[in-house]
């Protein structure tokens, strides 16, 4: 076989046992689909609708799960739900998929990257599921073949007649026949000149296929249901670095801005197909990196103006002042709650929060950038997978609560530049007070760069207290040191003049 073509490892469920000589073993154990320099691999999207199609030809099973590597099954009674949800036809007559949270094992006390995810994978998806139902998050989730070949009404029959979602197989897997037909729909020519990727299959044209192929397949006019039993049904790991956490989220990022700018836009699109609520709730998600401004805004224009002795907040007896404590005790105290009523903890709230703030000043900022650039036609890099892999050193660490840094990157240039902003800012706000003896004038600013500040502890740890490998490098500090001083510069020509 040519070195680019794909491959597979097959079982006969028939006849093939576990070491045990009890279980039976699943038909296709593992497939590799087929590589090329000059045809776009749609990444994820392209894998999954290669594992559909041959999947299709060798026993064309109705249902299909969808999980990601690192998962594993963890309630054996997961199949037996799902069956009674998919097999009712009068709750959700037109139901296309059972979405399952996602949920993960390991997890540090303090959950300090954030990785539950509550409100992605179980706040937003139980709000959805009065309307069409949750969206596809990728993984855990159980699909009605028939699904990836037009909407309820609207059926599409593929190119292949073999692949049609009511074709019986009944060859064995292993027949030459089988075996040629399914080597033929995992090439990646297979799909020129079809429908596969537009209007059937797992959707091209975003980074995040997960979100775009459930947000198109509730526009044809499929629903689905969210099951979130007590027992996790599926459990996976965690990335257990910073840098694997906000690779994957700028990868979200440029993805979900991908959509939402895009002629399926949940904001025109969706609100035709789905309505005004289904619109918003996927609008919600497709117009998260946006968050970068506010912000990078809040992060660094309040700490510049203070440090230039420049007010620009009311002053402590002005009625709009009291406007601004009630909406940032508002907007935190519901935000805790809403976490807190998901089954989480104040500790890990406060990490979660965090996470949002350094998000939006790395991930957010970063891939709005690079989507931005696409759209100009300038080159960007590729798709790159979240490392899960476990170093002893950084378990310890990531166990300990300890944030893992290591690597030099642009994404912590942005933090350490906040960081030190806020602290400078902060200090010279307390010695302000006590030269002053008043708050009135610059009280939310300080208040601002001391939430800054809080926030920003593990930053300040890994630069200046640890000598561990995860430690910000010294490259990087020196870097975003001498960043922080030109943009003070900057920001005192422009106030001062």
């Amino acid at each position: 076989m040519e070195p680019n073509m794909g491959r597979a490892v097959l079982l006969n469920s028939k006849q093939d046992v576990d070491i045990n000589g009890k279980l039976f073993m699943p038909n296709l154990v593992y497939f590799s689909r087929e590589k090329s320099k000059t045809t776009p691999h749609h990444f994820k999207a392209g894998a999954l609708n290669a594992l559909l199609r041959v999947s299709g030809i060798m026993t064309n099973a109705p249902i299909i799960l969808t999980l990601d590597c690192d998962m594993y099954s963890n309630d054996p009674s997961t199949l037996e739900r799902v069956l009674c949800y998919l097999s009712d036809k009068f709750r959700k007559p037109n139901c296309g998929y059972v979405q399952f949270p996602q949920r993960f094992h390991g997890l540090n006390k303090a959950d300090i990257y954030a990785s539950e995810h509550k409100r992605l994978f179980l706040a937003n998806p139980s709000g959805m599921d009065g309307l069409f139902g949750p969206s596809y998050v990728g993984t855990g989730c159980f699909f009605h073949r028939r699904v990836f070949f037009g909407g309820p009404s609207a059926y599409i029959e593929p190119e292949i007649p073999a692949l049609s979602p009511s074709n019986i197989v009944d060859k064995p897997i292993n027949s030459e026949q089988t075996l040629n037909l399914a080597h033929h729909v995992s090439g990646c020519n297979c799909e020129n000149k079809t429908n596969w990727g537009s209007k059937m299959g797992f959707r091209y044209g975003s980074l995040v296929e997960d979100y775009y192929s459930g947000f198109r397949l509730q526009c044809e006019g499929w629903h689905s249901i969210f099951c979130n039993p007590s027992r996790p049904a599926f459990l996976g790991d965690v990335p257990i670095n910073l840098i694997d956490v906000l690779s994957q989220n700028k990868r979200w990022s440029i993805g979900l801005l991908e959509v939402g700018f895009s002629k399926f836009s949940p904001l025109t699109f969706g609100i035709r197909a789905m309505g005004i609520l289904m619109g918003q709730s996927y609008a919600h998600y497709a117009f998260w990196p946006v968050w970068f401004f506010p912000i990078t805004t809040y992060a660094i224009l309040p700490s510049l103006a203070l440090l230039n002795a420049i007010p620009i907040f009311p002053e402590v007896y002005e009625p709009w002042f009291f406007l601004y404590i009630f909406l940032f005790i508002g907007a935190y105290g519901q935000d805790c709650l809403d976490f807190i009523l998901y089954e989480g903890t104040f500790v890990r709230w406060w990490s979660d929060q965090r996470m949002w703030l350094i998000r939006g000043l790395s991930s957010y900022l970063f891939g709005s950038i690079e989507y931005i650039s696409n759209c100009l036609g300038v080159p960007s890099h590729g798709f790159n997978v979240t490392s899960k892999v476990m170093d002893d050193d950084q378990s310890k660490r990531y166990d300990q609560g300890i944030f893992e840094f290591g690597v030099s990157s642009p994404l912590f240039v942005p933090l350490i530049i906040a960081a030190i902003l806020n602290l400078v800012a902060f200090l010279g706000g307390i010695l302000h007070i006590f030269k002053e003896r008043s708050l009135d004038n610059f009280f939310i600013q300080i208040l601002i760069a001391g939430f800054g500040v809080l926030n920003s502890l593990p930053l300040y740890e890994a630069m200046v207290l640890r000598s561990d490998k995860g430690r910000i490098p010294i490259k990087t500090t020196i870097t975003s040191t001498t960043l922080t001083g030109v943009l003070y510069a900057i920001s005192y020509f422009i106030l001062k003049t």
